[in-house]
């Protein structure tokens, strides 16, 4: 991407919090995030969300940071080979495995996982991954986050980077939010930016995990610029050549990336490719059931286009936890009235603790996707029919005292 050696680390701006897969550093008056967990595809472990947060906290108090940047260290195969990345989501093996141990009240009753309680990862890692996402989410408008999404950005990987003001695509980048295939929702703001794409365009993305590239992106409104990887090291240096001697309130970087942004043809994406089909299956509907009629009804006509976006797109979406689907279209729902990003990430942090408690889906879908492997998870309802209006209203219950409270977090065990 670019050499390390264009990346000086500065006495100041450093992160507190330390860990060897999260490297902050100052290039003049720019803050660099760089994600150094490749044999991850630079998953975000809780070290490295605590790191951010911590990084992300001094620069804010340090009216000399004019803005930060987001990038990925890139992968290597066993080949040798290298391919660039940007963050292929959060550390959800980890909290797997946390929360598959059982963890009962002083009486062994009361199932600990999933109501919140501190000092457990599976909740530990949602209440301060969210609480980093809104950190970004208001930061001050002076200290502008850029992020680059050059190769992979999926799940926690979009949550540290959508919320900020620019968000650069390449040719290689790779987007999606796949969670409802691992028993899961597409969580980090998720239920929050989602809902806020035009047509049916979130509800799409967020139910069928669809990948999504540079143009598909641009036309979306999700990424905000698209510049060739080849530039992103002239990119770099002239963000942070921006930041010296400029006006304190000032947004120093539009102009520069505004400079460096090339065209993309968003003509051809398949999002503009399938923009009326995805409308007519996705928009408005108030039941995943009504979805699934929608596209049956694609895959019955004789229009090509049609019935090959209604066939491939009812298998896809056929494949995901039921419950996830039922939760995540009510979030979205939900998500599309909420006044802003804080009271959403109240409502994901209750949801996320629902996939926590023991018997969900997030826990066969990880088996089946990164323990197993063997890509056969078994649904808990296994179909849509199965899952209860009452199951879904138990993923937004209120978690009383272990509601997440940006103001009063409970401080982490480093």
């Amino acid at each position: 991407m670019f050499h390390r050696s264009a990346m000086k680390l500065s006495s100041t701006g450093t992160a507190a919090f330390f860990t060897p897969h999260l490297l902050p550093s100052r290039m003049k008056n720019l803050g660099i995030i760089e994600l150094n967990n490749p044999g991850a595809l630079n998953a975000l472990n809780l070290d490295m969300v605590r790191s951010i947060n911590s990084a992300l906290a001094a620069w804010d108090a340090n009216d000399s940071v004019k803005a930060t940047l987001f990038v990925g260290r890139e992968s290597t195969n066993k080949k040798g080979e290298t391919r660039p990345v940007f963050c292929a989501g959060g550390d959800v093996k980890s909290v797997y495995e946390s929360g598959m141990k059982k963890v009962c009240d002083e009486e062994g009753k009361q199932p600990y996982h999933g109501y919140g309680k501190s000092n457990l990862l599976t909740s530990d890692f949602f209440r301060e991954e969210y609480i980093m996402n809104h950190r970004i989410a208001t930061q001050k408008s002076s200290c502008p986050q850029i992020s680059i999404w050059d190769g992979v950005v999926m799940g926690g990987g979009v949550g540290i980077s959508v919320h900020g003001k620019y968000r650069i695509a390449t040719e290689n980048t790779l987007f999606a939010m796949p969670e409802t295939g691992i028993g899961l929702f597409p969580d980090v703001g998720g239920m929050y930016f989602l809902p806020r794409l035009k047509g049916g365009l979130g509800p799409y993305i967020a139910l069928t995990g669809a990948k999504l590239k540079a143009n598909d992106l641009i036309y979306a409104g999700i990424a905000t610029h698209y510049i060739p990887s080849s530039k992103i090291e002239d990119l770099t240096s002239s963000l942070a050549d921006a930041t010296v001697g400029s006006s304190q309130d000032a947004d120093v970087v539009g102009d520069v990336l505004a400079s460096f942004r090339e065209v993309t043809d968003t003509y051809n994406s398949h999002l503009v490719k399938n923009r009326e089909n995805i409308d007519f299956a996705f928009e408005g509907k108030e039941s995943a059931e009504d979805i699934v009629t929608a596209l049956k009804d694609l895959a019955s006509r004789d229009n090509e286009k049609c019935k090959d976006f209604g066939t491939q797109t009812l298998s896809t979406l056929l494949k995901m936890s039921p419950t996830s689907v039922k939760v995540t279209l009510e979030g979205l729902k939900r998500g599309a009235s909420v006044k802003d990003i804080t009271e959403d990430l109240k409502m994901e942090y209750r949801m996320s603790q629902g996939f926590m408690r023991e018997g969900s889906d997030f826990y066969e879908g990880i088996r089946a996707v990164l323990v197993d492997k063997d890509r056969n998870p078994k649904w808990n309802p296994n179909t849509l029919d199965g899952v209860s209006n009452d199951h879904v209203e138990s993923y937004f219950e209120n978690l009383g005292e272990n509601e997440l409270n940006f103001e009063k977090s409970p401080s982490p065990k480093l």
